[in-house]
Protein backbone atom coordinates (compact mmCIF):
# COMPACT_ATOMS: atom_id res chain seq x y z
CA UNK A 1 0.00 0.00 0.00
CA UNK A 2 1.22 3.51 -0.83
CA UNK A 3 2.50 5.88 1.81
CA UNK A 4 -0.04 8.45 2.93
CA UNK A 5 0.96 11.93 1.77
CA UNK A 6 -1.59 13.90 3.76
CA UNK A 7 -2.50 13.35 7.39
CA UNK A 8 -6.24 14.00 7.71
CA UNK A 9 -5.64 14.47 11.45
CA UNK A 10 -4.34 17.95 10.63
CA UNK A 11 -7.94 18.88 9.91
CA UNK A 12 -8.87 18.15 13.52
CA UNK A 13 -6.93 21.12 14.84
CA UNK A 14 -8.89 23.47 12.57
CA UNK A 15 -12.29 21.82 12.95
CA UNK A 16 -14.85 24.04 14.60
CA UNK A 17 -17.79 22.01 13.34
CA UNK A 18 -17.22 18.56 14.84
CA UNK A 19 -20.33 16.35 14.79
CA UNK A 20 -21.08 13.16 16.71
CA UNK A 21 -23.12 10.11 15.76
CA UNK A 22 -24.27 7.21 17.89
CA UNK A 23 -24.21 3.54 16.82
CA UNK A 24 -26.82 2.90 14.14
CA UNK A 25 -27.29 6.57 13.35
CA UNK A 26 -27.13 7.55 9.68
CA UNK A 27 -24.58 10.06 8.49
CA UNK A 28 -26.19 10.10 5.05
CA UNK A 29 -28.47 7.89 2.97
CA UNK A 30 -28.54 6.70 -0.62
CA UNK A 31 -30.19 9.22 -2.92
CA UNK A 32 -29.65 12.26 -0.71
CA UNK A 33 -27.84 15.25 -2.19
CA UNK A 34 -24.12 15.15 -1.47
CA UNK A 35 -23.13 18.58 -0.22
CA UNK A 36 -20.56 17.34 2.32
CA UNK A 37 -17.89 14.72 2.76
CA UNK A 38 -16.76 13.70 6.23
CA UNK A 39 -13.44 12.98 7.88
CA UNK A 40 -13.84 10.32 10.56
CA UNK A 41 -12.02 11.64 13.62
CA UNK A 42 -12.91 8.68 15.84
CA UNK A 43 -15.06 5.59 15.72
CA UNK A 44 -16.19 3.44 12.81
CA UNK A 45 -18.55 4.17 9.92
CA UNK A 46 -20.04 1.48 7.67
CA UNK A 47 -20.50 2.24 3.98
CA UNK A 48 -23.52 0.21 2.88
CA UNK A 49 -24.91 -0.53 -0.58
CA UNK A 50 -28.35 -2.17 -0.66
CA UNK A 51 -28.03 -2.88 3.07
CA UNK A 52 -24.70 -4.69 2.72
CA UNK A 53 -21.54 -3.26 4.28
CA UNK A 54 -18.92 -2.84 1.58
CA UNK A 55 -16.36 -1.01 3.72
CA UNK A 56 -15.83 0.07 7.30
CA UNK A 57 -14.07 3.41 7.62
CA UNK A 58 -12.08 4.14 10.77
CA UNK A 59 -10.31 7.19 12.20
CA UNK A 60 -8.55 9.37 9.62
CA UNK A 61 -10.75 7.98 6.85
CA UNK A 62 -13.18 9.76 4.54
CA UNK A 63 -16.79 9.11 3.62
CA UNK A 64 -19.01 10.91 1.15
CA UNK A 65 -16.29 12.23 -1.15
CA UNK A 66 -17.88 10.96 -4.38
CA UNK A 67 -21.11 12.94 -4.11
CA UNK A 68 -19.23 16.06 -3.02
CA UNK A 69 -17.01 15.89 -6.09
CA UNK A 70 -19.56 15.00 -8.76
CA UNK A 71 -22.60 16.73 -7.23
CA UNK A 72 -24.68 13.59 -7.76
CA UNK A 73 -26.98 11.94 -5.22
CA UNK A 74 -25.39 9.64 -2.66
CA UNK A 75 -24.68 6.16 -4.01
CA UNK A 76 -24.47 4.49 -0.60
CA UNK A 77 -25.50 4.82 3.02
CA UNK A 78 -23.04 5.79 5.75
CA UNK A 79 -23.98 4.53 9.21
CA UNK A 80 -22.15 4.86 12.51
CA UNK A 81 -21.03 1.43 13.70
CA UNK A 82 -19.70 2.82 16.97
CA UNK A 83 -20.02 6.22 18.58
CA UNK A 84 -18.03 8.45 16.28
CA UNK A 85 -16.86 11.98 15.72
CA UNK A 86 -16.93 13.31 12.18
CA UNK A 87 -15.81 16.54 10.56
CA UNK A 88 -18.00 17.79 7.71
CA UNK A 89 -16.12 19.25 4.75
CA UNK A 90 -18.09 21.31 2.22
CA UNK A 91 -16.96 22.09 -1.31
CA UNK A 92 -15.47 25.48 -0.40
CA UNK A 93 -13.38 23.95 2.39
CA UNK A 94 -12.38 21.08 0.11
CA UNK A 95 -11.20 23.50 -2.58
CA UNK A 96 -9.31 25.52 0.00
CA UNK A 97 -7.57 22.38 1.27
CA UNK A 98 -6.65 21.37 -2.27
CA UNK A 99 -5.18 24.81 -2.91
CA UNK A 100 -3.29 24.96 0.41
CA UNK A 101 -2.11 21.34 0.36
CA UNK A 102 -2.09 19.59 -3.03
CA UNK A 103 -1.26 16.29 -1.30
CA UNK A 104 -4.74 16.45 0.23
CA UNK A 105 -6.24 16.05 -3.27
CA UNK A 106 -3.88 13.17 -4.05
CA UNK A 107 -4.98 11.34 -0.88
CA UNK A 108 -8.65 11.81 -1.74
CA UNK A 109 -7.99 10.44 -5.24
CA UNK A 110 -6.14 7.46 -3.75
CA UNK A 111 -9.09 6.69 -1.51
CA UNK A 112 -11.48 6.83 -4.46
CA UNK A 113 -9.22 4.61 -6.58
CA UNK A 114 -8.80 2.08 -3.76
CA UNK A 115 -12.56 1.88 -3.32
CA UNK A 116 -13.12 1.52 -7.05
CA UNK A 117 -10.61 -1.32 -7.25
CA UNK A 118 -12.24 -3.04 -4.28
CA UNK A 119 -15.65 -2.79 -5.93
CA UNK A 120 -14.21 -4.12 -9.20
CA UNK A 121 -12.93 -7.18 -7.35
CA UNK A 122 -16.43 -7.84 -5.98
CA UNK A 123 -18.03 -7.79 -9.42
Amino acid sequence: MATQLFDFATLYARADNLETRQPGEAIFKTGEPGKLMYVVKSGEVAIQVHGKTVETVTAKGLVGEMALLDNAPRSADAVAVTACEIIPVDLMRFLSLVQETPFFAIEVMRIIVRRLRAMNERV
